[in-house]
């Protein structure tokens, strides 16, 4: 199947991405089960000043370079030496055809030995969307062996409702739902009843954004078993960091 259209006739990007890796660690081993790509500019600029420079023209190029530059960079840094797994944020309004915006992906994963099933594509619904669309995504990407998540749920349209019309392998609990749950009830409570619903959806739970060891031991205690935060570990450009846990913080399988 030929690449998508919108995407070739595009305008080039004026730079180079550069990739930060960020674990996402699993609680009862200690390790990462993956990481998460996290796009910079050529000399390490945020990711807000890559979206600056991004507009209608450059967009769905923008996408495809993200997925080719986490890809590449992700396997340059070691990824093929262990079982991490590679996760990539998308744009759902920047696929135009699910089966043909991801030949190039499929091409690049191919060139560097990364095997399919090592990767997962989040997306958050931060801008408006057609459910039908993302639904179309996640039904194409499942087929071809990809995991899907919802990004940033709970906060924006990322709720209850998208998780209504689709399910995804995973959804990460937004870290305005972390921050503080070790403090605040409401939160503890949002987050466990979280939790105990998508579990019996069959979705995993990341829960993102911990920063300190009362937000991950309330975690814990809760059954979260997959995490990310700086508290475990900051992004790296062009590393794949390892997490820094006291076994006692482990949970036990």
């Amino acid at each position: 199947m030929a690449g998508c259209s919108g995407c070739a006739d595009g305008k080039a990007l004026p730079f180079a991405l550069a990739v930060a890796f960020q674990p996402i660690v699993d609680l009862e081993t200690g390790l990462p089960y993956a990481y998460e790509a996290l796009i910079r500019g050529p000399e390490g600029q945020s990711a807000a000043w890559v979206l600056g420079q991004i507009d209608d023209e450059t967009r769905y190029r923008f996408d495809q370079a993200c997925r080719v530059a986490a890809i590449t960079q992700a396997v340059d840094a070691g990824l093929l030496t262990g079982d991490a797994k590679l996760s990539i944020n998308f744009m759902p309004n920047a696929v135009y055809s699910p089966m043909a915006c991801i030949q190039l992906t499929l091409k690049t994963a191919r060139k560097v030995g990364l095997p399919i099933d090592r990767l997962i594509f989040e997306f958050t619904e931060n801008e408006k969307i057609d459910p039908d669309h993302v639904r179309a995504i996640v039904e194409a990407y499942r087929a071809l062996g990809f995991a899907t998540a919802i990004d940033d749920f709970g906060a924006g349209h990322a709720g209850l409702g998208l998780l209504a019309n689709l399910q995804t392998d995973w959804i990460k609990i937004d870290m305005g739902l972390i921050r503080g749950v070790d403090a605040s009830k409401p939160r503890r409570q949002i987050v466990d009843a979280t939790v105990r619903l998508v579990r019996e959806l069959g979705i995993a739970v990341i829960a993102e954004g911990v920063e300190t060891a009362g937000e991950l031991a309330v975690l814990r205690d809760i059954g979260v078993r997959y995490v990310q935060g700086f508290y475990l570990a900051r992004p790296a450009l062009g590393r794949l960091p390892m997490p820094d846990l006291d076994p006692r913080q482990l949970r036990a399988a």
